[in-house]
């Protein structure tokens, strides 16, 4: 025995009242980011803006472990009406607050929805914008990405390579880019091409449902088209951008103001032919704000990576963007200082490109989890 035999409580006890004391402050911190009542409800048109109940969800960047299950303040049923092909301070459809989770749809990059029938002008229409209460500049708006559906059984791409990812002399060689329809089925989770006189034949592919486009509005007022991206996301076409993503971006303007739009039921790397398959979705997600948290580019986080992206051209910019945003990440909430995080960095980096075919290219810089620093180990250090 290693103590001096006072009787007291079992250690089975003792475990166990520590467990119900992480549970209440689990709850504790639950209460603390939302409202005080926890009730389901449904809303189909934008409601009138309502006085802020809380501060935000208030935790650090820094991934948690095995983070508690949070209950939604509510979940709104939205249904689109108009569309917007540049993101922008427009009028909000919708006021949600942190913790709200949000069903809607979107229609494809041609403006189609799900009965495949014209009802916007093309251009990667974007459904909202969702005005999160109590966001403002300088803040952090957390996405995230719940379930995106394809709603639909026919999606298209194009069927020849951009011009400009191939040599100049090889342009001339290039036939016309035409469209091909897929079909999609989501049951066996699949496409199948649909055009027969190719030497792919009926060509079947994983589906890998993805947003191409979507962010929040843009500082001083802008509206910056959809063809495009920058710090405030839009157009980056990152097949990264699944359902089960976290994805984490700067706050501009009061409300951040998302965007949603631009569903591809799979796409290669870089969109190489300047189109995933294009598809309406059914897309579900979850909204949290970080109050004073600052972030300059978006950042986003998986199971296995945390990531940052860099949106610009030429393409050594958008690296440069990405790369940077990752570096303040990992000084900023894993206390890593400049040479501590180029080393790490210097031989565990990975890049993935989002799109080289937009007027502003994707870059996207990632590092493995299990690579990052605990607070244990930060504290020893």
């Amino acid at each position: 025995m290693g103590d001096s035999g006072r009787s007291g409580p079992s250690r089975l006890s003792r475990l166990s009242g520590r467990r119900e004391a992480r549970r209440a402050l689990q709850w504790l911190r639950l209460l603390l980011s939302t409202e005080s009542t926890l009730s389901t409800r449904s809303t189909v048109a934008a409601s009138p803006s309502r006085p802020f109940a809380h501060s935000g969800f208030i935790h650090a960047l820094a991934p948690a472990p095995n983070p508690p299950e949070i209950t939604p303040m509510a979940i709104h049923h939205f249904q689109p009406t108009h569309y917007h092909t540049a993101i922008g301070s427009h009028p909000p459809v919708l006021h949600i607050a942190s913790g709200d989770t949000v069903i809607t749809t979107t229609v494809d990059a041609a403006g189609k929805d799900a009965t495949n029938t014209e009802v916007t002008p093309r251009g990667n229409p974007q459904t909202g914008p969702f005005y999160v209460e109590g966001a403002e500049p300088g803040d952090t708006l957390v996405v995230v990405l719940d379930r995106i559906t394809p709603n639909r059984s026919v999606g298209f791409t194009r069927s020849v390579v951009a011009p400009n990812v191939v040599d100049p002399a090889y342009v001339r060689e290039l036939p016309d880019r035409g469209l091909v329809d897929w079909r999609v089925d989501n049951k066996s989770g699949t496409a199948t091409l649909l055009k027969e006189d190719t030497a792919l034949g009926s060509l079947t592919i994983p589906l890998a449902p993805m947003l191409g486009c979507f962010g929040v509005a843009p500082s001083k007022g802008q509206a910056i088209s959809t063809e495009t991206s920058a710090e405030h996301g839009g157009n980056m076409d990152y097949r990264g951008f699944l359902a089960g993503v976290t994805v984490f971006f700067p706050v501009f303007t009061p409300g951040a103001l998302l965007h949603v739009g631009d569903g591809h039921a799979t796409q290669g790397d870089g969109e190489i032919v300047g189109t995933g398959i294009e598809i309406s979705m059914e897309v579900q997600f979850t909204v949290r704000l970080i109050k004073a948290k600052r972030i300059r580019w978006p950042r986003g986080e998986n199971d296995k990576y945390i990531f940052t992206v860099g949106n610009a051209r030429p393409l050594d910019q958008a690296v440069q963007h990405a790369t940077t945003e990752m570096l303040r990440w990992l000084s900023e909430d894993y206390g890593l200082d400049t040479v501590s995080a180029s080393i790490l960095l210097g031989q565990c980096v990975e890049y993935d490109l989002g799109n080289i075919f937009d007027p502003a290219y994707a870059m996207v810089c990632k590092l493995p989890k299990v690579l990052l620093p605990t607070p244990e180990t930060i504290k020893a250090s």
